[in-house]
This record gives C-alpha cells, sequence and structure tokens, in this order.
C-alpha cells in the first residue's frame, strides 16, 4: 500500500519543520536562502567544497540541529525525465533507508519549478517506500506510511503518479516473489484476485485446453513441469484479461511472457544464469502494471492482456532438440534449444492476442541474453512494425524515463531460421543477434498486426534506475502507459 499523502500549498516552515525526522528539500538551482535550514545547507556546501549549483549533479545529505536525516536537491528543467528523476531518487534514498513512517518533501521555487519537483519527489517516495517482498525475520526497513508535501499542492492528489508507483509496485512485487510462492498456479490465484479487485473480465486457457487446441509451442514448454497435467488441467496457462472504457474507440493487447522458474530445460542453464529465474514472468507482470494503472486513471482505451503463464523445467516430459511441434496457428517449429522457451510460449499467445485484430499489440519478455549484451541493463531493445512506431516507442521511452533502443528486424534475417524439417527453426546455435531472430520467428505470430516487441534488459539494474531504488525496476509500466496515452 502507497504512503498516505498531505499536501500544503504553504512553504514549510521552520516551526514546522522541527517536528520531522526526515526532511527532502527539492530546489530549483541557485537558491540558497528563502527557506529553512539553508544555513545548514550554506555550511555543508562549505565544508565539502561544493557550489549551490552542483547540487544539480550531486545531493546532499546531513542532518539538522534537532537531529533530522535531510537531503537537498537542485532540479534543472534542461534535464530528461530520466535524469530528473534519477537525482531525486538518489536524494531521497538515504532517508528512506532509514525506514522512517513519515518524510517531509518541501519545494522551492516558482509556481512551475513547485508543480515540476513535486510530482518527482512524491513518485519517487511512492515507488521507494514501499516494503516488497522479503522474507527475513527481522524486514530490513518499514514500509513509509506518510508523505507532508509543502510548498505545492495537486488537485487531483498526483492521480497519475500514485497510479503508475502502484502499477510499478505490482510489477516488481510480483516479479520479486520466490519461485515456491510464485507457482503458476499461485500467480494465477493471485491474477483471479487482481480481476476480482479490478473488474477485469477473465478467461483462462489451462494446458488441457491449449493442447485441444493445437497450441504446441506453448504446450512444448509446459509439458516438461511436474503435474497431471490431464487431471485437472495442470498449471500452466494463458490468461486473458479485459479492461473495456465505455467511450473507447481503440483496442491495445498486452502480451506478456510469464515463465515463473526457467531451469533452460535439457539446454540446462549454469548455476550463475539460472540463478534470479523466477524473475522470467516480468514480462507478464508489466503487462499486468500497465492494465492497473489504466484501470486506476480510466483510460479512454480497451485493453486486453494475455500472460502466458508456465515453467520451463528439465524432465523426462520435457520437450527437447529436434523436436517437432506445431503452434496455434498451423506453423511447425523444429527445437533447437530449449533454453529458447520465451519464443515459444509467446508464440501461441500472440497468435491468440491478433486473433480479434486490436489496433496494437504490444509484448514484453525477458527474452534473449543477446539483448543484454547490447545494452546492458540501462536500456531495454524495442522492434516495431513500422518507423512511426519506433519514434513513438522512442518518445515514450525519454517522457516516461524507461530509455529504449529501437533495433532492425529485416526480412533477409529469417535465412538464419531456414529449416530442413519444419516451416521455422526456433533459433540458431550461433547465438549472433539472437534478439533479432527471436523477433522474427514472433513476427510470424502476429497476424500482420501493428506490433512492438520489447525485449527487457532494463528488468533488473543492480542499484536501481531511474526513480526506482530498487535492483528489480518495473521497467516497461510507465513506458506502456506513456506510448498509449501518447497515441489517444
Amino acid at each position: 500500500m502507497l504512503a498516505k499523502l498531505n499536501q500544503s500549498a504553504s512553504p514549510l516552515s521552520a516551526v514546522r519543520l522541527r517536528g520531522y525526522s526526515h526532511v527532502l528539500f527539492v530546489l530549483p538551482p541557485n537558491v540558497a536562502v528563502g527557506f529553512p535550514a539553508a544555513d545548514v545547507l550554506q555550511a555543508l556546501l562549505k565544508r565539502c567544497g561544493m557550489k549551490m549549483g552542483e547540487l544539480k549533479k550531486t545531493p546532499l545529505s546531513g542532518n539538522l540541529a534537532h537531529g533530522a536525516a535531510t537531503s537537498w536537491v537542485a532540479l534543472d528543467a534542461d534535464k530528461t525525465p530520466f535524469e530528473l528523476q534519477t537525482i531525486v531518487r538518489k536524494a531521497i534514498t538515504p532517508l528512506l533507508a532509514e525506514g522512517p513512517e513519515k518524510i517531509a518533501i518541501a519545494v522551492i521555487g516558482d509556481a512551475r519549478q513547485r508543480a515540476r519537483a513535486a510530482e518527482l519527489a512524491v513518485y519517487a517516495a511512492w515507488l521507494n517506500g514501499v516494503a516488497l517482498p522479503e522474507r527475513k525475520k527481522k524486514p530490513s526497513r518499514k514500509a513509509l506510511r506518510q508523505i507532508d508535501l509543502f510548498g505545492h499542492r495537486a488537485r487531483d492528489g498526483f492521480a497519475r503518479e500514485r497510479a503508475l508507483a502502484e502499477g510499478n509496485t505490482l510489477c516488481r512485487e510480483l516479479t520479486m516473489l520466490p519461485p515456491n510462492e510464485l507457482t503458476p498456479k499461485h500467480y494465477r490465484a493471485r491474477i483471479a484476485q487482481l480481476a476480482k479487485q479490478n473488474r477485469w473480465q477473465r478467461e483462462e486457457y489451462d494446458f488441457r485446453k491449449l493442447k485441444k487446441m493445437g497450441a504446441g509451442a506453448f504446450c512444448a514448454v509446459a509439458q516438461g513441469s511436474s503435474f497431471d497435467k490431464t487431471a485437472d488441467g495442470g498449471d500452466a496457462a494463458i490468461v486473458h484479461l479485459r479492461y473495456r472504457a465505455p467511450q473507447a474507440k481503440r483496442t491495445v493487447a498486452l502480451v506478456g511472457k510469464g515463465i515463473c522458474f526457467d531451469t533452460g530445460g535439457h539446454n540446462l542453464k549454469p548455476p550463475r544464469y539460472m540463478y534470479s529465474m523466477h524473475e522470467d514472468m516480468n514480462g507478464s507482470a508489466v503487462a499486468l502494471g500497465i492494465l492497473l494503472v489504466a484501470t486506476r486513471l480510466k483510460l479512454n482505451v480497451n485493453l486486453d492482456a494475455w500472460l502466458a503463464i508456465a515453467q520451463n523445467h528439465i524432465s523426462p516430459a520435457a520437450y527437447k532438440q529436434n523436436d517437432v511441434v506445431t503452434a496455434l496457428n498451423g506453423t511447425s517449429i523444429e527445437i533447437i534449444h530449449t533454453d529458447a522457451e520465451g519464443r515459444m510460449v509467446l508464440a501461441d499467445t500472440l497468435t491468440l492476442a491478433s486473433k480479434p485484430k486490436p489496433d496494437l499489440i504490444l509484448d514484453f519478455a525477458t527474452l534473449t541474453g543477446s539483448m543484454h549484451t547490447a545494452l546492458g541493463d540501462r536500456y531495454s531493445g524495442v522492434f516495431a512494425t513500422s518507423d512511426a512506431l519506433a519514434q513513438q516507442a522512442v518518445v515514450a521511452g525519454k517522457e516516461s524515463g524507461e530509455r529504449v533502443c529501437v533495433f532492425p528486424q529485416d526480412d533477409d534475417y529469417d535465412a538464419a531460421l531456414d529449416s530442413t524439417v519444419a516451416d521455422v527453426k526456433q533459433c540458431t546455435l550461433e547465438g549472433g543477434g539472437d534478439h533479432i531472430l527471436a523477433t522474427r520467428l514472433l513476427k510470424r505470430f502476429t497476424n500482420d498486426r501493428p506490433w512492438i516487441h520489447m525485449d527487457l534488459s532494463g528488468s533488473s539494474c543492480k542499484g536501481g534506475l531511474g526513480a526506482v531504488a530498487s535492483d528489480v525496476t518495473g521497467f516497461g509500466v510507465g513506458w506502456g502507459i506513456a506510448l498509449i496515452q501518447g497515441r489517444e
């Protein structure tokens, strides 16, 4: 649950200041006077050999006379949203690390400066003040319960920032749950609960139903899990959720990879690369986060979320190299590597998602190591079916602070996926350009609909990314909302 927000358009007074143990001051450039504790800041700057303008690059933390922990940061309007989110996160993190129950945020400057500073600071406080999953006897810190904002009052209570924080937090919470707690069965139960709470229509295609339908690509991955797939339909499923806006004229399909744990199958991952594979369901969590934000904001768009939920296990029943399976759209696929399971479950899920002919398909997946090699963990890679869509993806990345890089997907890459025994190879063993080859494979299942594929190399970043201080970033939720709203 996000912290309660109290707002006051009045500035933080010296008298009120003494009532807080944790205070964040957000300043415009080169303002050194006119706010409580300005003298403390001046003394700290002198001691550190810094000038006021340097607070635009490096926040400062210190203690006030009554013992309060305080951070000061200055915002430069010429900086990008990502840069502004990052510096505010760095300023507020040392305060929240102490686990306060409440925090005061004081924004200084003219009306426009205060409004922007308040948006950034409240958003960062909501995002990083939550208690994320951990199973320690003594929790690392308590959740933030109250934010008192001084200097600006938003009439809507920062509705957009609150919704984005809720969606991002849901994504991170689900992604961080240990795999023995978030099995496909438990995940489906949690989704059912979310659907009931948010009045989403829900339909499930379980293993037995998918097998009967001919979804051989999805079932090839799911068949390796050790459960009775005939008695109750198994625990793997494609889950379909629907959000409908009464006046909407557009429909967007959200597709998410939901592999709750990925061993690599018969092509077993080494321990270094199997660790953290409970996070391989992050794409589905991104889709859920976007759906939650859209619901909270009552966006004027119809959304269909299609979540491919399964595990990739090693067992006598698991699929193997040289198997040939037939996907839901009739395409036969030669299995080359069992650790390329994401494109298998997404193939049949994209077929289902594209059948109603949505105006746009957005799919999210922690899909390839080669994307991480290409970009590291500070960007995510995207592929789009048109230059216009690619440009919209980049703009949404800049506006949301979740930066993306566009990659090519030209037709001549298909030659690498030629198979002598099937319509297409699942991948190659050479590994070069695998993020591109995976996209070329997935495109066969989109029914030629407008489509953006995001390979989530930015789903986890050591030390945080943008406004988010946790290693798991929730990357994609803010981007997805910015893209959808930008197309309204």
